[in-house]
């Protein structure tokens, strides 16, 4: 199976990605210990910002932009599609918690917060992308039914 993207041919810089992966840990970790309403919006926001591709309004993109600028790093590119993918499933899970932690459905927003980490986690630290597989596992079961 190809890991080049059969939809899109943009690109984007991982480590940006890695950054915002690690500010949306730091983030849930916060929501996880407090379970206050804030984070629980403030991730809310800015995945929905980061959809709607208006980066310039997300904080943590700015952040991230921020630090590898000031790290003079070099990008290293990777096909945007999954991660776009990956992006709508953070925004999926995100929205879903919010919703339960405002009805008082702690139980089910912890899961959905525990999920977050561990996707986040891996892919700050080991640029290892849960959505990304997905992504790709649903490409390649929708090219083997054509």
């Amino acid at each position: 199976m190809s890991k080049s993207c059969p939809i899109s041919i943009h690109r984007i810089d991982a480590h940006f990605v890695r950054f915002v992966a690690f500010e949306v840990l730091i983030i849930g970790l916060f929501l996880l210990m407090t379970e206050h309403l804030f984070f629980s919006f403030l991730l809310l926001f800015d995945f929905l910002i980061r959809t709607l591709k208006i980066n310039k309004l997300s904080p943590f993109a700015n952040i991230a932009r921020f630090i590898i600028h000031r790290l003079d790093m070099q990008p290293k590119f990777c096909d945007e599609a999954p991660k776009r993918f990956s992006l709508y499933l953070g925004l999926a899970i995100v929205g879903f918690l919010t919703f339960f932690l405002i009805f008082g459905y702690t139980e089910i927003a912890t899961i959905l917060v525990i999920a977050l980490l561990t996707c986040a986690f891996l892919e700050a630290a080991f640029d290892y992308c849960v959505g990304c597989k997905v992504y790709y596992y649903l490409q390649y079961f929708v090219q083997m039914n054509k």
